[in-house]
């Protein structure tokens, strides 16, 4: 595997580790409480064919910038501290893709910053709080796995665990989470990996019990790409429909033996739409 250049960007709102792969339009990637390292990650990865991507570690992760107020932590800073990124890299325009809670710093980043982007690429992801919004979700006291999630959860915040010990407890996390529980090894097979900030997942728990931008999605001006899995148990698909039905120039793409982890599921297909959506959609 190729590993991801690491820099450190500067700017007014402190220092950001950014990992750096690929060449052409720029992108930016990013999770809320992913600590990113140089092995890079799934999702960015499967940007990297035809752009030069951006995987940034937000602070209170890897080696940025800690906070120094709790609202550091929040989703609106997040798009407040990508947009001092971008502009210390000088692109006037950037395209911005969201994985999960990545998605939801990208709805507000179309929401406040159109302008700065090319395009807006939601994947898996909601524009409300999900959690407690539809029994689908794995997050809802309904749901099958409900008790095993929150179990995960917890473990993995744990700073004594072994690296076998994590790694064993993140592979049932995500297989919670599969269409094919079973093919996990082969899909996750490039030894990437990542850790989780606590502090942020913290800061996000309560975060997201607030959490419904649906009456602005209608600000978003940017061209926006939403892609789901059809049996996604994290961010269920109603909430990607949604999201289509009010953003303006947005259309929705499913796949239909995916759950929340398309971009590996069904690998070829993922790569084919996002390609051929960025042609069509940016020109500089």
């Amino acid at each position: 595997m190729t590993y991801w250049e690491t820099k450190t960007i500067h700017t007014a709102r402190g220092n950001f580790e950014v990992f750096v792969k690929g060449e052409g339009n720029p992108i930016c990637v990013t999770h809320h409480y992913s600590e990113f390292n140089h092995t890079g990650d799934y999702f960015a990865d499967s940007l990297t064919e035809n752009n030069t991507v951006y995987l940034v570690n937000l602070k209170q992760a890897g080696n940025s910038s800690k906070a120094d107020e709790a609202h550091e932590l929040s989703m609106f800073d997040a798009v407040y501290d990508l947009e001092a990124i971008r502009e210390a890299l000088g692109y006037a325009k950037w395209t911005f893709a969201g994985h999960s809670t990545g998605g939801m710093i990208g709805i507000i980043y179309g929401i406040h910053f159109s302008t700065s982007l090319t395009s807006l690429i939601i994947v898996g992801s909601a524009a409300r709080k999900y959690a407690n919004s539809s029994s689908e979700c794995i997050y809802h006291p309904d749901h099958l796995h409900f008790e095993r999630m929150q179990q995960l959860i917890e473990t993995l915040k744990r700073s004594d665990l072994s690296p076998s010990e994590r790694e064993r407890f993140s592979k049932e996390r995500t297989q919670l989470s599969l269409f094919h529980p079973d093919k996990y090894d082969e899909y996750f097979s490039l030894g990437i990996h990542k850790k989780m900030s606590a502090p942020r997942m913290n800061f996000f728990i309560r975060e997201e019990m607030i959490f419904d931008v649906t009456r602005e999605l209608e600000k978003i001006s940017t061209n926006t790409l939403i892609l789901s899995g059809r049996y996604d148990v994290q961010c269920p698909l109603s909430f990607s429909v949604e999201m289509n039905e009010l953003i303006p120039k947005s259309q929705l793409f499913v796949f239909n033996e995916s759950n929340h982890y398309p971009f590996l599921e069904e690998k070829s297909l993922f790569r084919q739409v996002i390609s051929t959506y960025l042609k069509e959609t940016i020109s500089y």
